[in-house]
């Protein structure tokens, strides 16, 4: 099996090695092919591993490839573990990526960049793979800064853009700070269990009970806390967090086809999978769990709210993905990790969906991104029509689509649990709801929908997009209506995950949300009794009212609540602290110690000062050098006189 497996992360790889190295050689077709025929093995595998493992029940596979290093008794390995959590994983991450290499041949058609770009893509899979089928802390760090490399180069992968060159030097800053909690979560692991294997740790979790450290005198820390409260801090810079989540709206200067990569299947997903996948540490803190509870609820729907003020068709799709993501770090919180992955699995196809149909709609308007400068595009476009209108339905949690089912599942078991902060978070998501179908329905009437406000030459040569980029559409489209149906009982109240994930008995909520499951259709029927679907319903509705039958009303809402208005529009402040006052401190700070450090301790002392003494001292020695015989003869009797005295006087005073 460890030769089966390998190819799934050694496919896209080659792949992504022809295309980026023989690229110019092969040419743009030989480029695409390598690399969906690479994503396309991988898929087929990972299908086959989902089957087996999950579908069949077949036995979770762990195995060791090689020995990376061994330093003292600590060996280091890079080797796969596939369970049902990771082979759910796969699967998910495969299929999605094959979707969008697809479509990036007609999207990317006419950029001098497609064979790079299909590089890129291609490894950005490879990377995120290696992160899911890791079984130990040392592959999992590989992968999760090779998917913070790869993206660093999509964000920018129009370098000729001062605004790319800034938005993926952002995300690279911002996911370092994540990234730096991450790596002393992983060393405390290292220094408390003496093992980076994931069966080894999770098997001694429970040792950490009551074992405190102290970092301050006098003020004693859990060390499970500690330990999970680090590593949750990577999660909120690759899941984008607050207050981590300022780099993800700005990822949108990349090309849309990694737009829906980044956040539908890979970069972003990172952090949620190895909060569940150490559900062994996290259930040992409560402290923990609350605080990723609140953070998640605070990213649910504040960043949600961003959404409304937003004209840009991707960025509106961005800021839904940074609310979803918070849904699903509520999850978390709740000890409801099935839910999360359930709800990340669901996300990760209609949220595909919508960022391929955006940019469909963007390739049909020759790449206006403007939603101001669209509308009436139902009757031009009706394959993308269709399909984001799915899409947006699964995304606002519409009963029967898949976002319904994984959404309101997350709603009541934060609504049962008991974590501290439970009810501040239950609110959040609950309002969340109507902030999701507000901004989801405002994009869909104002594309789809209403006056046509393109300028003529574009009305004149709109057409539907080539099936290169519908085909994706309608394979998203499917599982977007239907997984939900399929996923639900398995996931949620079923074995699907089997031991993947850890659940102390006092924090599992989806067990007692199971114990009044009756089915699907009773899961719907239930939803009729609960606020989230009124507040769903309410806001699509308000969505068609102020965009369809009074168009005049945001701008005087916008007006009345100019103060309201302006945060959002400035994002609650966090560009300007992070851009104008962090970094300008950062820079005076860099500044000082280089003049401190640099110029005067380094190359005015060590180097320059050193080089000046030597000099000196080596001007005074000079002057010895006459090249008179009789001035050298002096100089030895001179010395030999000193000898004499020297060793008179010592003698004397041993004598003494």
């Amino acid at each position: 099996m460890t030769d089966l497996y390998v190819w799934v992360v050694l496919a896209p790889l080659i792949g992504s090695v022809i295309a980026g190295v023989f690229g110019k050689s092969i040419g743009r077709a030989g480029a695409h092919w390598a690399c969906i025929l690479g994503v396309g093995v991988s898929t087929l595998i990972s299908g086959a591993a989902f089957g087996h493992i999950v579908l069949e029940g077949g036995a979770a596979f762990e195995s060791t490839l090689y020995h990376w290093g061994r330093v003292g008794d600590l060996t280091l390995e890079i080797g796969f573990l596939v369970d049902p959590l990771s082979a759910t994983m796969m699967f998910v991450v495969s299929f999605v990526s094959l979707m969008v290499h697809i479509y990036t041949i007609g999207y990317m058609r006419d950029d001098p960049g497609y064979q790079r770009f299909f590089s890129y893509i291609a490894l950005f899979t490879f990377a995120m793979l290696m992160l899911c089928m890791s079984n130990n802390f040392l592959q999992l760090f590989f992968g999760w800064e090779a998917v913070g490399v790869v993206s660093y180069l999509l964000i920018g992968f129009w370098f000729q853009r001062e605004s790319a060159i800034r938005a993926n030097l952002k995300a690279f800053l911002v996911n370092r700070i994540g990234d730096l909690g991450f790596l002393l979560g992983v060393a405390a692991v290292l220094f408390y269990f003496g093992t980076l294997r994931y069966s080894e740790v999770f098997e001694l979790a429970p040792s950490l009970q009551g074992a405190t450290l102290s970092i301050f005198p006098g003020a004693d820390w859990s060390v499970a806390s500690l330990i999970c409260i680090l590593l949750f801090m990577g999660a909120m810079g690759k899941s984008a967090q607050f207050p981590l989540h300022v780099w993800l709206p700005d990822s949108m200067e990349g090309p849309t086809p990694i737009s829906a990569l980044i956040h539908a299947a890979t970069m972003v997903t990172a952090g949620i999978f190895m909060v569940a996948r150490m559900s062994p540490l996290f259930e040992q803190s409560e402290t923990a769990l609350s605080v990723v509870l609140v953070v998640g609820a605070i990213t649910a729907l504040f960043m949600g709210l961003l959404g409304l003020v937003q004209n840009d068709i991707k960025r509106v799709v961005a800021y839904s993905t940074l609310s979803q993501l918070g849904y699903m770090a509520v999850a978390l919180g709740a000890s409801a990790y099935a839910a999360a992955i359930f709800h990340l699995v669901t996300h990760a196809f209609f949220k595909a969906l919508l960022f391929l149909a955006a940019g469909s709609v963007i390739i049909a308007l020759h790449h206006n991104q403007d939603m101001r400068s669209m509308g009436g595009l139902r009757k031009y476009m009706p394959v993308t029509w269709i399909t984001s209108l799915l899409g947006s339905l699964a995304l606002i949690g519409f009963p029967g689509f898949a976002g319904f089912f994984s959404k309101d599942a997350i709603i009541e078991a934060v609504h049962l649990s008991e974590v501290p902060g439970h009810d501040f978070a239950y609110w959040c998501v609950v309002i969340g709801v109507f902030v999701t179908a507000l901004y989801s329905f405002r994009l869909y009437f104002l594309v789809f929908h209403g006056k046509e406000r393109m300028d003529e030459h574009a009305r004149e040569h709109l057409h539907e997009s080539p099936w290169v980029v519908t085909v994706p559409l309608v394979l998203l489209a499917i599982p977007s209506v239907l997984i939900g149906w399929i996923g639900i009982e398995p996931m949620l109240f079923g074995d699907h995950f089997g031991d993947s994930l850890f659940v102390l008995s006092e924090h599992d909520v989806l067990a007692r949300l199971g114990d009044s499951y009756r089915g699907e259709a009773a899961f719907i029927g239930h939803a009729f009794a609960t606020p989230p679907l009124y507040l769903a319903l309410a806001g699509v509705a308000c969505a068609w009212y102020f965009y369809m039958v009074r168009p005049d009303l945001p701008a005087l809402c916008a007006r009345r609540l100019a103060p309201v208005h302006s945060v959002l529009v400035h994002k609650y402040g966090f560009d300007l602290l992070y851009e104008e006052v962090l970094a300008r401190i950062g820079r005076g700070l860099g500044s000082l110690f280089w003049r401190i450090g640099d110029r005067i301790l380094i190359d005015g002392m060590l180097v320059n000062g050193s080089a000046r003494v030597v000099g000196w001292f080596s001007s005074l020695i000079r002057q010895l050098q006459t090249g008179f015989l009789y001035t050298y003869a002096f100089a030895m009797i001179i010395g030999l006189v000193a000898l004499m005295s020297l060793f008179v006087f010592l003698r004397m005073q041993g004598h003494s």
